[in-house]
């Protein structure tokens, strides 16, 4: 943590070029290290007590996430809703409330369109989880972020977490883990593709824990450089065969739509388009495409369901 700490407060005096080289340097060095639990932990398939699978008898879930960080990420946010919807898909977009202006017009275009709007942090600048007193004061203000905006659903900035500390918000459900991932500052994964109930404490409510199972498009495309979707493919293959929840995170930030020479810190279209394509074709009708609140919901249903049993 104080590292961590030490980090965030100069990062700010490091050019951007010498932060790329600094995580492209830690993952090479990580990477032989953790070639036996990713992009697959093996030991992460372990399906919840008394499953009974998913909704319509499908093979596995299906959910897409966008974490919107600048005010460039939020002027593509219709070319990535376009490129779904004509591929048949739904997403969420999860915006930093105080760090960009966050559009009135496009949140209500999102929803118009059956998508999902969630809220990203609040300024994203590393300090949301530096003390107990900073959460709980910015906590207050996310709170209003989330009911003006109708959200349900919430992910911190660089999946920094505290699964205690975030009882704290309004929400339905939280996303701000993965199954595994060691190359990202708070490494510690959840080991598990399925959905998780985080229980009240006895004073504030739980909420549905929705872990990314994909490895995040800022890794795969501007760190490690890969050229094909095809680390995301391989671990969906793998998920699907385990019949667990596939949930992708795809920064509109880094997408390039116009077809030009990616910039420093982009992808092309291309690649997440082939993506969907991919799961769309080889998996049609094999799984349960929903927005993440109606993941939650399902997750939270079965949950008291459960609960009702051993009551009884």
């Amino acid at each position: 943590m104080f590292l961590q700490k030490l980090y965030y407060n100069a990062k700010p005096f490091i050019p951007r070029r010498v932060q790329l080289s600094l995580r492209r340097q830690r993952i090479r060095y990580k990477q032989p290290a953790y070639a036996n639990i990713w992009p697959i932990d093996p030991n992460s398939d372990q399906t919840p007590p008394n499953w009974r699978g998913w909704p319509g008898r499908k093979k596995f879930s299906l959910v897409l996430t966008h974490d919107v960080e600048s005010a460039n990420g939020h002027d593509k946010c219709e070319q990535l809703m376009r490129l779904e919807k004509r591929l048949g898909f739904r997403s969420s977009f999860n915006f930093v409330p105080e760090r960009y202006q966050v559009s009135a017009k496009l949140r209500k275009t999102l929803l118009e369109n059956g998508f999902e709007v969630g809220v990203h942090g609040l300024n994203h600048d590393g300090k949301l989880y530096q003390s107990r007193e900073e959460f709980v004061k910015r906590a207050e203000k996310i709170n209003h972020y989330i009911k003006d905006w109708q959200a349900t659903g919430f992910r911190s900035p660089a999946m920094h977490r505290n699964l205690d500390w975030i009882r704290d918000l309004n929400i339905e459900y939280d996303a701000s883990t993965f199954d595994t991932d060691p190359f990202e500052p708070q490494s510690d994964g959840v080991g598990t593709i399925f959905p998780f109930r985080v229980e009240d404490d006895g004073e504030k409510k739980g909420y549905i824990e929705l872990p990314y199972t994909l490895p995040q498009d800022f890794t795969l495309f501007i760190l490690m450089k890969e050229k094909t979707p095809e680390i995301w493919k391989e671990k969906l293959d793998w998920i699907a065969e385990k019949g667990g929840m596939v949930l992708v995170n795809v920064h509109p930030d880094y997408v390039n739509f116009d077809g030009s020479k990616p910039a420093l810190e982009e992808f092309p279209a291309q690649l997440y388009a082939e993506f969907l394509g991919y799961v769309k074709f080889k998996y049609f009708d094999q799984y349960w495409h929903a927005l993440p609140k109606d993941l939650a919901q399902f997750w939270a249903s079965r949950e008291a369901e459960q609960t009702l049993k051993k009551a009884i």
